[in-house]
């Protein structure tokens, strides 16, 4: 897995992307979603670069053989921790949750994530202190 400075705008969208393939189906409604969020342009990056993080993101997933899809999550436990611990800035954490939750929901399918999503999300959000209506949307699809 390619390694991204701490807190850059491409760790950040390595985290959508992410969420984009976590239920093994890239709608064309999340794509449409990053365009309609202007995710790229929220991240500092331009529309391409996003679409090359997404592109790398995968990549990575084959070249590592990460793509078994155990309890419907791409990655292991201690990749998704390592994921997560790139961003650590508080207001990119909430950023970033905020589009999770998004995307996750616009193609009416929420799979179920597994443990480790909700121990790297439940990180994620008491490090940057979030509460409120992103972490109630997400915490509904949460078993």
């Amino acid at each position: 897995m390619r390694k991204y400075l701490q807190n850059s705008p491409q760790a950040a969208a390595r985290i959508v992307a992410l969420t984009i393939v976590a239920d093994g189906d890239v709608a064309q409604a999340e794509l449409a979603s990053l365009d309609e969020l202007a995710v790229h342009e929220q991240l500092g990056l331009e529309r391409d670069a996003l679409h090359a993080v997404i592109d790398t993101f995968c990549e990575d997933l084959l070249s590592s053989k990460q793509l078994a899809w155990v309890n419907n999550c791409p990655v292991d436990e201690y990749t998704l921790s390592e994921l997560m611990g790139e961003i650590d800035a508080p207001a990119l954490r909430r950023k970033v949750l905020g589009f999770c939750v998004a995307l996750a929901e616009v193609d009416g399918h929420v799979a179920a994530p597994p443990h480790s999503w909700r121990c790297a999300f439940d990180q994620m959000s008491r490090r940057s202190s979030i509460g409120g209506p992103g972490l109630s949307l997400l915490a509904r699809h949460l078993p």
